[in-house]
C-alpha cells in the first residue's frame, strides 16, 4: 500500500469517526429529549443536570456562572433555571469547601434518582452492546474519545475567541 492509499485510507477513518461522532451526538440528544418528557423535565433542565454531573464526575463541581457559560444563556435565565430545579428538588446549592465565597451546584437526593434512573439503563445497554468487544479495542476507543474530547474542547476555545467557526487556527 502506497503512501497516499494509507493516506486516504485514514482520510476515510477519519470521515468515518467524525460521522459516527455526530450520530452518537444526534441520538444522545433524543435520548435526552424523551427522557426529559417522560420524566416532567424540561430539555434545558435535562442539559443543566448532564453539565452538573459532567463536572462532578470529573471531580470538578460547578457553579451558576460556569453552568450560565456552558448553556449559553443570560444572568437572568440561569438564575430562573437554578432556581426551578431547585424548587423541584433535583439540585442543591453547597459552599465550594476549597473556597467558602464560591457556591456550586450539585445533585440533591432526588436529582441523583432521577440521573441514576437515566444512566443506569444506558449503561446496561452500553454494556451488552460492548460485551463481545476486547479490552483492546475499548481502550483504543477510550483514547480516541479522549482526542476527539481535546479537538472539541479547542474547537470551542477558538470559537469563543474569534467568533468564526470557518477558519482553522494555525
Amino acid at each position: 500500500m502506497g503512501s497516499d492509499e494509507a493516506a486516504g485510507g485514514r482520510a476515510a477513518l477519519e470521515s468515518q469517526i467524525s460521522a459516527d461522532l455526530r450520530v452518537l451526538t444526534a441520538e444522545s440528544e433524543q435520548i435526552g429529549r424523551v427522557f426529559a418528557a417522560a420524566h416532567d423535565v424540561r430539555p434545558t433542565d435535562f442539559r443543566a443536570l448532564l453539565h452538573v454531573m459532567v463536572a462532578e464526575t470529573a471531580g470538578t463541581p460547578i457553579t451558576s456562572g460556569e453552568l450560565r457559560q456552558r448553556m449559553g444563556l443570560s444572568g437572568a435565565a440561569i438564575t430562573y433555571l437554578v432556581d426551578r430545579m431547585m424548587a423541584s428538588g433535583h439540585i442543591i446549592r453547597e459552599s465550594d469547601p476549597a473556597d467558602r465565597r464560591k457556591v456550586i451546584l450539585r445533585y440533591s437526593d432526588a436529582g441523583s434518582a432521577t440521573a441514576k434512573s437515566f444512566f443506569a439503563p444506558l449503561g446496561a445497554y452500553t454494556h451488552d452492546a460492548m460485551a463481545d468487544l476486547p479490552d483492546t479495542d475499548l481502550a483504543s476507543a477510550s483514547r480516541v474519545f479522549s482526542a476527539l474530547i481535546e479537538a472539541m474542547r479547542r474547537y470551542q476555545d477558538h470559537l469563543v475567541s474569534s467568533k468564526s467557526p470557518v477558519q482553522r487556527p494555525n
